[in-house]
């Protein structure tokens, strides 16, 4: 960077333009708050990334709120319920009856697509390929920022800096060592997923728990299926061959009937199952969001829905703060996003034991998770607890 940067201030710059990002920077934009979106990789790679799009109600709502639901609306898949399947014996979980809303599918890759296309749309500053942010200073009264945008070194001076590059992003590195406090582990197996061309064996997501391992069942249209096995951690992603992988789906979702629709595998992909909560989520004037302040496992696809609600909190408070001069709701955002972190999380691994085999478990822990699932499908009372965690109305 040289001595003498060009200038610029801004009132917002958000690092990191995955779904927190630009969705505070279109509620921002709704509140009249001027900002920047800094996103490291390309537009073409943000928007083909694919991660989790099970949306919950509140989820939904925030885009319709947000005027970027169009293609959500035409296209999201309702799901009023799901389905468990253990033992060779299989329940539904009725969460809208249970809870009065239901859940949608709605590939996460196409709301980035549907906020990029609004914020340029609207003409709101967004720069992609910016491999070398640098956060200089986090003050009281505002930090700063340097990077190079189309080709000219630039030092950006704003009030509030939101983080929202993930976990191994710059912003989680400029809260300073000694104010930093995190929690995290990880889990002694991985999801093998794979996104076929063929249609879901259900119209409703598919839970599967059996003594070869979990596997699930999703969709991404009613042509394409999105489906995930349970392997061992450090698994190639190219050890199993296409076949290998449909009979060991069929054995798990159906019992081996032979009953699983199959088609055309056209991508792999193996995830990792890990978590993480950052205790210090704000820092001055700095605030993580997303990843950069918490990761949960994708058993109960919470982490989208967490990022979601993150914007909208930080957006309220920001809109507070140049409403009325008064920091009371950003003062509070971490207090109120670090308890609602740690309510996914416990859901989140709730459902991580539920409905994985671990190495070496015994045979009383396979008995406890069969009592489990069986409350489940016996009680009403345990079903609705567990779908109003699900959809996210326990939340706080």
């Amino acid at each position: 960077m040289p001595d003498h940067p060009e200038k610029r201030t801004v009132k917002v710059c958000i690092i990191g333009a995955g779904p927190a990002g630009l969705l505070l920077a279109r509620l921002l934009e709704q509140c009249g708050i001027a900002s920047v979106v800094l996103e490291r990789r390309s537009r073409e790679h943000v928007e083909k990334r694919v991660r989790a799009g099970l949306l919950e109600w509140s989820t939904v709502e925030a885009f319709r709120a947000a005027g970027v639901a169009h293609r959500l609306d035409r296209h999201g898949m309702v799901h009023d319920g799901m389905e468990l399947r253990h033992d060779g014996a299989a329940f539904r979980l009725a969460f809208s009856e249970l809870t009065g809303v239901p859940m949608v599918v709605y590939g996460q890759q196409e709301i980035v697509k549907d906020l990029i296309g609004a914020r340029l749309e609207s003409q709101g500053e967004i720069h992609f390929g910016v491999t070398d942010v640098r956060i200089c200073q986090v003050g009281v009264d505002g930090s700063l920022v340097q990077c190079t945008l189309d080709g000219i070194p630039v030092e950006i001076s704003c009030e509030f800096l939101a983080g929202c590059d993930g976990h191994h992003g710059v912003s989680r590195a400029a809260i300073p060592a000694q104010r930093r406090s995190s929690h995290q582990w990880t889990y002694p197996f991985a999801w093998l997923g794979v996104l076929a061309q063929a249609p879901p064996l259900s119209p409703e997501l598919i839970y599967a728990v059996t003594d070869r391992g979990f596997a699930l069942q999703s969709m991404r249209s009613p042509d394409v299926s999105r489906l995930y096995l349970q392997v061992p951690p450090d698994e190639p992603i190219h050890l199993r061959s296409d076949e290998e992988i449909w009979h060991e789906l069929d054995l798990r979702l159906t019992g081996g009937t032979g009953k699983l629709p199959t088609g055309t595998i056209t991508e792999r992909v193996l995830v990792g199952l890990r978590a993480h909560v950052e205790e210090h989520m704000q820092y001055r004037t700095l605030f993580l969001l997303g990843d950069a302040a918490h990761i949960v496992p994708p058993s109960a696809a919470k982490g989208l829905n967490m990022a979601v609600a993150d914007a909208r909190l930080l957006a309220e408070g920001l809109d507070h703060w140049y409403r009325s001069g008064r920091r009371d709701l950003l003062d509070g955002y971490q207090s109120h996003s670090l308890r609602r972190a740690w309510h996914g999380q416990e859901f989140s691994e709730f459902m991580t034991s539920l409905l994985h085999v671990s190495p070496g478990e015994s045979a009383a822990q396979r008995r406890m998770r069969r009592a489990r699932l069986d409350l489940l499908r016996r009680s009403s009372t345990a079903a609705t607890a567990f779908a109003e965690q699900y959809v996210g109305l326990s939340r706080p």
